[in-house]
């Protein structure tokens, strides 16, 4: 039985994200790397979701507390709202720790470099 990939493709994880997990160069796109690191949270894949940041907000970024973050909650669903180039807006539901479903709205900004994509910066929206 193939698994259904958690970034909302409707393809099977195996022809999808997974790839992208295996291979960042793979990400064709920035809503394709932010499908990636959405079923990466999911997956709780932490080594890709700190490795997908853009290397100057990487040194930012501490894996414990990402994974803190992925853990903590169960995610439930993607859904894309607008994709641009560099651009992502997007809304992540999930339930937090206490059982409540919370929706995490973001509008996210990534950069090409040297033909891979990665996650700079997010804002909420």
């Amino acid at each position: 039985m193939m698994t259904e990939c958690p970034c909302g493709s409707g393809k099977p994880y195996t022809d999808c994200c997974s790839k992208i997990h295996q291979d960042l160069r793979l990400a064709s796109s920035a809503e394709q790397l932010m499908r990636a690191r959405y079923a990466a949270f999911t997956l709780q894949l932490i080594d890709f979701i700190y490795d997908s940041f853009y290397w100057k907000s990487r040194k930012l970024q501490n894996k414990s507390d990402i994974a803190d973050w992925a853990k903590a909650n169960k995610w439930m669903k993607l859904e894309v709202l607008n994709a641009t180039e560099n651009t992502v807006e997007f809304k992540a539901y999930y339930l937090n720790p206490q059982g409540e479903m919370e929706i995490h709205h973001e509008l996210s900004k990534f950069k090409q470099d040297n033909k891979i994509w990665y996650y700079l910066s997010g804002k909420h929206a």
